[in-house]
């Protein structure tokens, strides 16, 4: 499998980034949807963070020279990406520094500052300008792309390796896509393996930067208004668009009334709490024709939800 982008992890990356993963990240089972005999979920919501991000955060931290790392690290991030930064950083006792949006969940403030990160609150266009423009590379420390950088895409490849694994004959594979990070790092991963699994990314219907990027051939402002905040970015990212045009069959959207029907089946049934990102890849599968689909594995990309919110979808009403 040929990728025109220098970002893509070689394989032997790939089971490197593992190897580094070995007791810090949680081995997450492949559980059959309730009430279903052809998906199955892959909660990375049981990773120490809540959420996939410490497969590849972590790796990336770690794969840094010890004089680099020393520094301390930095991210832009929404909020996921700011708790594995915290919690990574404490993991080799460096100093963290998570750049996020004012508006991101108070919830996910908290639990970034309880890892031991120092949150950088901005205006949202202010805190992901950088990623847009390269300036991150004038941060005064270490700073971890929380997308295009090869060690965090490997670290997520583990991903793909396990589903491999665990059920060789998966058909397709749906993903939640924000920037593009924990897709392209499975498809990578699962394509080298077994090229004939689908890799369907899945956006919200009111935030589609992806969709519309890949569509340009570039980066493209949108509007984003969705309770998925974990994938609420605005634009694509420029250096991700030859891996999403060369790795992902294709990508869709599901309305947020899906979202949260699938929520509350993954909690009611699956005992299984998912924030509304996390709900995208089940929404996606149960919309999609069984008969096309085939064995299917959706990512529960992660579980940080505001309690209220919550309470308020699992009896029925709009949060």
């Amino acid at each position: 499998m040929v990728v025109a982008s220098a970002l893509c992890p070689t394989m032997e990356e790939v089971y490197e980034g593992r190897e580094r993963l070995k007791g810090i990240a949680v081995r997450t089972p492949l559980l059959q949807l309730h009430g279903s005999d052809d998906i199955w979920i892959k909660p990375e919501v049981l990773q120490p963070v809540g959420s996939f991000k410490m497969r590849g955060i972590y790796n990336a931290v770690a794969a840094l020279h010890p004089d680099e790392r020393a520094k301390g690290v930095s991210t832009v991030s929404s909020g996921n990406t700011a708790q594995a930064l915290s919690w990574s950083a404490r993991k080799f006792g460096v100093t963290a520094r998570a750049i996020m949006p004012h508006t991101a969940p108070q919830n996910k403030i908290d639990a970034t500052i309880a890892y031991g990160g120092v949150p950088d609150l901005r205006d949202p266009e202010e805190a992901f300008q950088s990623l847009l423009d390269g300036s991150y590379h004038n941060e005064p420390d270490a700073f971890i792309h929380p997308v295009a950088n090869r060690d965090v895409l490997a670290g997520h490849g583990s991903i793909g390796l396990e589903i491999h694994e665990d059920l060789p004959d998966v058909q397709t594979v749906y993903v939640p896509v924000g920037g593009g990070g924990l897709s392209c790092g499975i498809a990578n991963a699962i394509k080298n393996l077994s090229p004939g699994v689908r890799v369907i990314g899945v956006q919200p219907a009111e935030c589609t930067p992806v969709i519309q990027g890949v569509k340009a051939g570039e980066p493209v402002m949108v509007k984003c208004v969705t309770f998925c905040d974990g994938v609420a970015v605005s634009f694509m990212f420029p250096e991700m668009y030859p891996l999403m045009r060369d790795l992902l069959d294709d990508i869709i959207t599901v309305e947020e009334e899906d979202v949260f029907e699938a929520l509350r089946l993954l909690a009611m049934k699956n005992k299984i709490v998912a924030e509304g990102a996390g709900g995208l890849s089940v929404a996606a599968a149960l919309k999609a024709n069984p008969g096309e689909r085939g064995k299917t594995v959706a990512i529960i990309s992660g579980g940080s939800i505001d309690p209220d919110k919550l309470a308020r979808i699992l009896v029925g009403d709009t949060p």
